[in-house]
């Protein structure tokens, strides 16, 4: 006589679920360790991999940004003289030999217009100038590049800030980061000179300047005082747009070949007695 329930199963039947039982949990075991071993060297993967680093920027000597006005008080015969005259200049032996003394042998160049506040545009993009090649290829890209801008005020301020934006996404690392300005106008856009002149500065740069003395006499004073700045920042006026081609030549092989180094050669005399005259700032 039973005294509690106890369900007769046959024995075959009892041993066949046991049987299912074991090997379930042992598949599952399986899978289990075998997921491990397949994470395991993911795992590791992941964290052997290095880091992803920004895209390798080619050294060069110089990284040189080309700042071309072309406000409304420049005419179309006058910005074609600001053209010819930067083309002619860097087809002249001497700069290719300036830029053969560096330690790299090269630079890079870019060239942008600028107006108002706002109004800024790359015309010439990042060329790595080294050899004959190279230098005169980027004389030709002056050359047939088009006026883009016409008017909007004279906002050198814009032309610093816009600068200093190429020169970040360069992609040439200067061991030395110019601003090259030239204009024929005070700032009278956008925010204080001065301001944009300081930050650029604290960053590294120099800015220089190539005054065109046409509409204002002494606007070459106002540069000095508010345009140029950094290690070794100098100006060299121009009395006429016909003197540009002179004064920029003088102005690329000086800050090509980094004469600003040299102790002893700053003038910082007024007034100009010499067209051409160089003037340089210690900042």
């Amino acid at each position: 006589m039973h005294t509690g329930f106890c369900p007769r199963w046959p024995m075959a039947k009892l041993f066949q679920q046991r049987s299912r039982h074991r090997g379930s949990v042992a598949l599952r075991a399986t899978l289990c360790a075998l997921l491990i071993v397949a994470a395991t060297p993911l795992r590791a993967q992941e964290q052997k991999q290095p880091q992803r680093l920004g895209p390798v920027r080619t050294e060069v000597a110089l990284a040189l940004v080309l700042a071309v006005d072309a406000s409304g008080s420049v005419s179309d015969d006058r910005f074609e003289l600001q053209k010819q005259g930067y083309a002619a200049a860097f087809r002249n032996r001497q700069v290719l030999n300036s830029i053969r003394s560096l330690i790299t042998q090269s630079i890079a160049v870019a060239m942008m217009q600028w107006t108002g506040p706002e109004l800024h545009v790359q015309t010439v993009d990042w060329t790595l100038v080294k050899d004959e090649v190279t230098v005169n290829g980027l004389a030709d890209a002056i050359e047939a590049s088009k006026r883009k801008l016409y008017g909007g005020g004279t906002s050198i301020s814009g032309a610093i800030d816009y600068s200093r934006v190429l020169l970040a996404a360069s992609p040439f690392l200067g061991y030395r980061r110019v601003i090259d300005i030239s204009g024929d106008g005070a700032n009278n856009r956008g925010r204080a000179v001065t301001l944009a002149r300081d930050e650029a500065v604290r960053d590294g740069i120099s800015i220089n300047g190539l005054p065109i003395l046409v509409l204002e006499p002494d606007l070459d004073r106002y540069y000095y005082d508010n345009v140029i700045g950094g290690p070794g920042a100098f100006m060299v006026p121009a009395r006429s747009f016909d003197t540009f081609a002179d004064a920029i030549l003088k102005k690329l092989i000086t800050e090509i070949a980094g004469w600003h180094r040299i102790r002893g050669l700053e003038t910082l005399q007024y007034p100009l007695s010499e067209p051409k005259l160089t003037l340089t700032r210690r900042w």
